[in-house]
């Protein structure tokens, strides 16, 4: 195995995660919540790790199945140690192990969390939060390939070893556009979620992190209650709706976007989710 290779490309991924690092900052701000510099300050360290990575370790990007497997691995634990130091340095989470333990949780879509007051915490961490289960839901080396041109050579490896199942659907020649086509699915999804979420009464803020939460099909909430805290049925359904959606293969919803609507009902692995979640009622012997 190319071990230059590998750790040059997860030097670009801590790249991507040290600009996601600066997402929260601005809803600190707003907040006033005191966060921002832990971000900064966790920015920076990615930031750097990720440049000495990139720009020591030159080789051949080339990559073999091996390769593609070990970045995806490492660049999970990578991305779930970095992500934890805002936890860290903001005192939301002061144990190491349980600040990992919550990012990993929240890359994954796992939705534990080791919290039990969640409303007390400032409200660009309950972001960051969500961010991680987002990020997740559609997998980080499958965004790295949309938006790291460097990734291009043997991308396909990395989509392999990320993407579940036996194979991995293609809609576009070049992995990159496929993967830039899953994510843009995913964030027209996530916006639309977020607008009917802010007309069943969440701020733009909270409606957010629901979005985030809900594609991902994770389930970290801003409240201790969840979403029994709003204490609404349109919420409710509406959340339903798009877990419901973010189950479904996103090619099929690229398809139904491009007017192929009946993709859907030629799919068996939907036609079998859809008879397992629709709703029925038991029947007295």
């Amino acid at each position: 195995m190319n071990i230059l290779t590998t750790l040059r490309i997860l030097g670009a991924l801590l790249l991507f995660l040290a600009a996601t690092l600066l997402v929260p900052i601005p809803f600190s701000l707003y907040f006033a919540d005191g966060a921002a510099i832990p971000f900064l300050v966790s920015a920076a360290v990615a930031l750097a790790t990720g440049t000495i990575l990139f720009r020591l370790c030159r080789c051949d990007m080339e990559l073999s199945v091996r390769e593609g497997f070990a970045v995806v691995s490492f660049g999970w634990l990578f991305f779930a140690v970095f992500g934890a130091i805002p936890f860290i340095l903001s005192g939301s989470i002061p144990s190491f192990i349980d600040a990992v333990f919550e990012t990993m949780s929240g890359f994954t879509t796992t939705g534990s969390t080791i919290l039990t007051e969640i409303e007390g915490l400032p409200e660009s961490i309950l972001l960051w939060r969500a961010l991680t289960h987002w990020l997740g839901g559609m997998g980080i080396i499958v965004l790295s390939l949309a938006i790291l041109p460097m990734l291009g050579v043997g991308g396909m490896q990395l989509f392999k070893a990320e993407v579940p199942g036996p194979t991995a659907d293609r809609l576009k020649p070049r992995i990159q556009d496929t993967a830039k086509l899953l994510w843009g699915v995913y964030v027209l999804l996530t916006a639309l979620e977020t607008l009917l979420l802010m007309f069943g009464g969440m701020s733009f803020y909270e409606a957010l992190c629901h979005a985030f939460a809900t594609l991902a099909t994770g389930g970290f909430s801003t409240r201790n209650s969840s979403l029994a805290a709003y204490d609404s049925a349109y919420i409710d359904w509406v959340v339903t709706l798009f877990m419901f959606l973010a189950g479904v293969n996103f090619s099929l919803h690229y398809q139904a976007l491009r007017g192929r609507l009946g993709e859907y009902w030629r799919n068996e692995e939907f036609l079998t989710y859809l008879g397992i979640t629709l709703p029925f009622r038991h029947r007295p012997f």
